[in-house]
């Protein structure tokens, strides 16, 4: 039985529409999601990027309201040129094939980061309250029990102990308060080298349709312990530093004691080590995509080193001992 791809067949009924001339679609990326981006190249060399956002898994409305709020922010975001919100397509400018993942390397780590940390700062001082949803404890916890329930039990396959319970329950206690003591900016979410493209200017920011408003750390540390590429702790502290400098000429309200900013940068980071372990396990248990689930020891080890820096997060290091 030969399978047809509907929805690749009536996304491409809608480009010729949209481009009202002859195109060449392959795929441009995998996602997580059930999001679909193909490159449409014209003949004479342009290219633009066609989502394909299934209605009833995705919503594309986040995607196009949030890239307006980037690009007005100063930041290179995609442009929307057409849309189809009910069908679930959209028809993009298209930010490369280069991504910082791909193309980091110890010679331009330093400057590449300097310009996600600089188009970083113009979206946090872009923040109005009103305009995203709150970062609040129910999300905060929300991610955090994929952790639990997907990385321990389905892909450890293990039940934890009241015991243990108890103290993870005490460990996300600590992280709530952590988080929601922060000042809150516009948080991209997925602020990692996966999702910011090298290209002019730079960076080209993609994948930004869950933004919030939310702790001033997130993307930061998103940036810094990344899903796909580790840095040594000297290099994450030296451009965390840098960062936290810049903010505060900027007058962004990082604490004054950088001590205090690094703690809750590390325990930021904590927060979604759990949450990606927990979401890396559901993407293979339930969607069927394993690939991801290859870099959870990556967070395994974040999540280790800053347990074991902190005396009140302890129970999390004895957890972790146990399961592992």
């Amino acid at each position: 039985m030969i399978h047809v791809d509907e929805r690749r067949a009536e996304l491409e009924r809608w480009l010729a529409v949209q481009l009202n001339r002859r195109f060449a679609l392959a795929p441009a990326s995998e996602d997580a999601s059930f999001r679909r981006y193909f490159r449409a190249t014209l003949d004479d060399g342009r290219s633009y990027i066609a989502m394909d956002a299934p209605p009833g898994r995705e919503d594309c409305r986040p995607f196009v309201r949030i890239a307006r709020m980037l690009r007005e922010a100063g930041l290179h975001a995609p442009q929307v040129f057409s849309q189809d919100l009910e069908r679930g397509f959209l028809l993009l400018s298209d930010l490369g094939t280069r991504s910082y993942l791909q193309a980091l390397e110890p010679g331009n780590a330093a400057q590449l980061f300097a310009d996600a940390t600089d188009a970083l700062l113009r979206w946090q001082l872009a923040t109005r309250a009103g305009e995203l949803a709150a970062y609040d404890e129910a999300l905060l916890r929300r991610e955090m029990e994929l952790f639990p329930e997907w990385y321990v039990k389905r892909h450890l396959g293990t039940e934890l102990t009241g015991r243990q319970k108890d103290s993870l329950e005490g460990v996300f206690r600590l992280l709530v308060a952590s988080a929601l003591a922060q000042p809150q900016v516009y948080v991209h979410r997925d602020y990692m080298p996966r999702n910011l493209m090298v290209c002019d200017p730079n960076p080209g920011v993609l994948d930004f349709q869950d933004a919030v408003l939310g702790p001033l750390s997130y993307d930061m540390v998103s940036l810094l312990r990344d899903a796909f590429v580790s840095w040594e702790e000297a290099q994450v502290l030296d451009w965390a530093a840098r960062y936290w400098e810049k903010a505060k000429r900027a007058a962004l309200p990082v604490d004054a004691d950088f001590g205090e900013f690094w703690r809750a940068f590390e325990w930021m980071g904590l927060q979604r080590h759990l949450k990606v372990l927990g979401i890396f396990a559901r993407i293979r248990y339930r969607d069927g995509k394993p690939r991801y689930l290859e870099d959870t020891p990556r967070f395994v080890n974040y999540a280790r080193a800053v347990a074991g820096r902190y005396g009140a997060l302890a129970p999390l290091a004895r957890l972790l001992d146990e399961l592992e």
